[in-house]
Formats: C-alpha cells, sequence, structure tokens
C-alpha cells in the first residue's frame, strides 16, 4: 500500500496551524487512494505533540527527535524525510509552502528522485490522476498540472489557501524514528535563532493583513498601519518599494519577491498595485484598497475601494474601530 506523508512543522513547540491544512487534504488523497496518513514529526522534543497529529487526520506518526533537530536545517531534515520514504512506502508527500518548505521541499525531491508540484491553491481527482492548480503568470491565471512519474510525488500547499476538515480526529499510533547523528550531518550549523517582535502574527498564517505602501510619504507613517493591524489583531505588511527604502524590514514584504499571502481580508493603504505585488496578495477573500489615485491597479482586484489619502483615512479608520 502507498502512503501519504505529511511533513508536520513545529513552531515554538507547538504543531504549526498550516500543518492542519495538510493533513486535512493529505486525508482526502488516501481516502481517494484507499491509503494511509503518516505525519512526519521532527525536533528536539515533540512526541507529545503525535496526538494532536491524530486530531489533524493522521493514521501513524513517526517521531524523530534529537537535539540536533532543535533548529530547523533542510540538509538533515531532507535526508531524514528522504529515508522515512524509502522505509514508509509513501507515494505522495504534503507540506506547506513556507519559507522553510520551499527550502525543503525542492531538496527533498531531488534526495528522493520524486517530482514536485509547489505553491498548490487546489487539488482535484481526474480519475486516478491527480490535478493540482497551482497560480501563474503573476497570478493572472490558474495552472493545472499533473505527474508524470511512479516516483513519489511532492505537493506543497500555498498557506491559508486550504481550510482543514472537521471530524478528522483519530487514535493515532507513534512509533519512534531513529536519529543518527553520524548519517544525518550537514555542512551547517545553527549557532543562534534571534526572534524578532514577539508576539507578531506572521504574515503567511495571518487571516487579516494591513499593509503600507509608498503612498505613506514617509517611514514614520509607517506606525498609522501597525496602530491599525494592531486594532484588528492583524498582520503588518509592506509592499517592495518601502522595504527597499528601509522603512521596514524585508520579513514584512508581501509579493512575489517576498511573502505571498492568502488571507481573508487585506487592506492594501497606499499601494499602487504593481504587479509584482498583486501577484503576492490578489488572491485574499476581500480586499479594501485605500490610494488618491482612482486610477491605481490596485482597484482592478480590490472588493471595495477608498479614493482618499491614506495618511488621512487610517486615523479614523482607527478610531472608529
Amino acid at each position: 500500500m502507498s502512503n501519504v506523508l505529511v511533513f508536520c512543522e513545529v513552531k515554538e513547540g507547538q504543531l504549526s496551524p498550516l500543518s492542519f491544512e495538510c493533513l486535512s487534504e493529505a486525508r482526502r488523497i488516501a481516502d481517494e487512494y484507499g491509503s494511509k496518513v503518516i505525519a512526519a514529526l521532527l525536533g528536539d522534543a515533540v512526541s507529545a505533540l503525535a496526538s494532536e497529529c491524530g486530531k489533524g487526520g493522521a493514521d501513524r506518526v513517526l517521531v524523530c527527535q534529537d537535539s540536533v533537530l532543535k533548529h530547523y536545517n533542510d540538509e538533515i531534515y531532507g535526508a531524514v524525510l528522504a529515508d522515512m520514504i524509502s522505509q514508509e512506502s509513501i507515494n505522495h508527500v504534503i507540506g506547506s509552502a513556507t519559507f522553510y518548505g520551499k527550502a525543503l521541499f525542492g531538496r527533498l525531491a531531488a534526495l528522493s528522485n520524486g517530482a514536485l508540484i509547489p505553491d498548490a491553491t487546489a487539488i482535484n481527482f481526474d480519475g486516478d490522476k491527480i490535478v493540482v492548480e497551482h497560480p501563474g503568470y503573476g497570478g493572472n491565471a490558474i495552472l493545472k498540472f499533473g505527474f508524470n512519474t511512479e516516483n513519489v510525488k511532492i505537493i506543497t500547499l500555498r498557506p491559508k489557501a486550504f481550510v482543514p476538515e472537521e471530524g478528522l480526529s483519530r487514535e493515532a499510533e507513534a512509533a519512534d524514528f531513529a536519529f543518527d547523528s553520524s548519517k544525518y550531518e550537514s555542512k551547517a550549523k545553527v549557532v543562534e535563532k534571534v526572534s524578532e517582535g514577539g508576539g507578531e502574527v506572521p504574515l503567511t498564517e495571518a487571516d487579516i493583513i494591513v499593509s503600507g505602501g509608498r503612498g505613506l510619504k514617509e517611514a514614520d507613517n509607517y506606525k498609522l498601519v501597525e496602530d491599525l493591524a494592531k486594532k484588528l489583531g492583524a498582520a503588518a505588511g509592506a509592499s517592495r518599494a518601502i522595504v527597499d527604502a528601509e522603512w521596514v524590514p524585508y520579513k514584512r514584504q508581501v509579493g512575489q519577491t517576498g511573502k505571498t499571502v492568502n488571507p481573508k481580508l487585506y487592506i492594501a493603504c497606499g499601494i499602487s498595485g504593481a504587479i509584482q505585488h498583486l501577484a503576492g496578495m490578489q488572491s485574499s477573500k476581500y480586499i479594501v484598497a485605500i490610494n488618491k489615485d482612482p486610477d491605481a491597479p490596485i482597484f482592478k482586484v480590490a472588493t471595495w475601494g477608498i479614493v482618499g489619502n491614506a495618511l488621512e483615512i487610517l486615523p479614523i479608520l482607527t478610531e472608529k474601530l
């Protein structure tokens, strides 16, 4: 029997919410082909999270834990997952197209001689074939891909593009997967991890994002975006223009060369709507655009538009909320 392997990301000792999106889609694939879902848990001390994987729909959980795995390292993680694939009769692998996932799954495809379709926004079935939808041409077209191989098939999911199905909980069997430090080595070593902005909502996981652009005029005015984001319990994002101008750090950049996001609500403040920015956010469920130029491209994708100066509208909107 060919099984579906899910890489479950662990963040700050907890299972990432995005892992439940992956488990839910893996469950759909497994049910379609009459196979099982196997969750892969890698980290320092992660065995306690095995039951959480079961709640997400996993039949079995492979727990690989060691102090070496405390910090993510795609060389080591990729090698461990490749061994899981070969030992567990894995035919499909599901993971999230996060910052880590983008580095990990390309390497895993090479190590396992498999095929990779990244950043999926939908997975469907055509007979016995899987059809994966993936946005292309700057988000202006939806491309459909299939696999033409019998080797392992890897799909990464665009964060927030999938809604975890309810009622999938089961008693998952947990099994240890031995970690051999002499076998799983890396040329790189993490010596320190520095966390910035404790308590911030990560862009790729946020249900609401408020982003600012060049229309804010100067760096100090970005605080208006942060104030509104705080009021809404949202993440604060930015266009490439103000990241390049060093008003805000790169981690806040939304767009083709930044983060691709898919929130329920995206509020664009003083952002004209360059193609590279639209590619990273136009799949948002609802888009509110605030711009004083009525012909700005951002209005073409907006659900609602406010023609006006963001510097005047943002304080009023924050006060009203």
